[in-house]
């Protein structure tokens, strides 16, 4: 059987691979500095300080795993684009390949981000758009991708990426864009937004999770998209929400200001996600919405 280390187990993404991982018949070892979650059975669970090269080395002898699914990073909201934490996740993250390397194992697949392109192409294409990340967190993303795939060549370890665009769904942050609109209009409160016309590419947690499971169990390597390759625009995407809820008058467009430098358009070429990892979402974005709002009016409130 093989083993498989998942980091940042208990994350917005981490947690939603738990059963793929499970059903795709890995013995699955988790991750975190948290505490465990209560499901699902048949995980075992490590408490690690991913930051501790220690922990790390102890981490990766003990469960001794054939394949690695790392998503573990500082992620907080409005902080991690320009946090200096983003230079230890690198080390850190350096510091856990090359233990998995050294004590046997055979396929990472590692998360990205799509801060890594130059956005002022609007159009991602893996083969296509250039790299040219604009804030410190795309930058060390980057930066971690290439020293994995030159590790990974030089080792002979098999090495994918997976770039990570927009996603909503259960356990999201609740001060980002679907979770903050949804619990205000839930309060009936008003939803203050942007200018809402920036155009994005927004994929349900559980289809992310899914996709990064199949990309661990391909043979695929190098950086792949994960998004669903369907634009929306913002005002698009609000206005949905209201509508499940009947609640389109507590919408506020241009309420919040909007960053010069925010790109008009992002979205992604999902053709090595679609073709050769032979992926295709669960989710279309009226079910992932409904299922979403389900989720937070059966959530205790949550301050902020």
């Amino acid at each position: 059987m093989n083993r498989v280390l998942l980091t940042g187990a208990t994350g917005f993404i981490g947690r939603q691979c738990l059963l793929p991982l499970l059903a795709s018949g890995y013995e699955v070892h988790a991750a975190g500095i948290d505490a465990a979650l209560n499901d699902p059975p048949g995980v075992q669970w490590h408490q690690t300080d991913l930051l501790n090269p220690h922990q790390v080395v102890e981490l990766v002898e003990t469960s001794r795993p054939s394949h690695l699914l790392h998503f573990a990073w500082y992620a907080v909201p409005g902080k991690y684009w320009t946090s200096p934490e983003n230079l230890r996740w690198v080390q850190a993250s350096l510091g856990l390949l090359q233990a998995f390397a050294a004590n046997g194992g055979q396929r990472v697949v590692m998360a990205g981000s799509c801060a890594e392109y130059d956005w002022r192409y609007g159009f991602c294409s893996e083969q296509v758009t250039p790299l040219a990340p604009a804030t410190l967190y795309g930058t060390c993303k980057h930066a971690l991708q290439t020293l994995v795939s030159a590790y990974a060549a030089q080792v002979g370890l098999s090495a994918a990426w997976g770039r990570i665009f927009f996603l909503y769904g259960p356990h999201e942050h609740p001060a980002r864009l679907v979770a903050a609109v949804i619990r205000a209009l839930l309060r009936r409160e008003p939803a203050r937004c942007s200018h809402g016309d920036q155009v994005r590419d927004f994929l349900h947690v559980s289809d992310v999770a899914g996709a990064f499971v199949a990309l661990l169990n391909s043979a695929v390597s190098g950086p792949v998209n994960v998004a669903s390759g369907q634009p929306i625009s913002i005002r698009d995407l609000v206005y949905r929400i209201a509508a499940k809820l009947g609640r389109a008058d507590l919408i506020q467009l241009g309420a919040v200001p909007t960053p010069a430098n925010e790109p008009p358009l992002l979205v992604a070429d999902v053709r090595r996600l679609r073709d050769e990892v032979g992926w295709r979402p669960a989710y279309d974005l009226e079910t992932g919405l409904a299922r979403t709002i389900d989720w937070w009016r059966e959530t205790p409130p949550v301050r902020l």
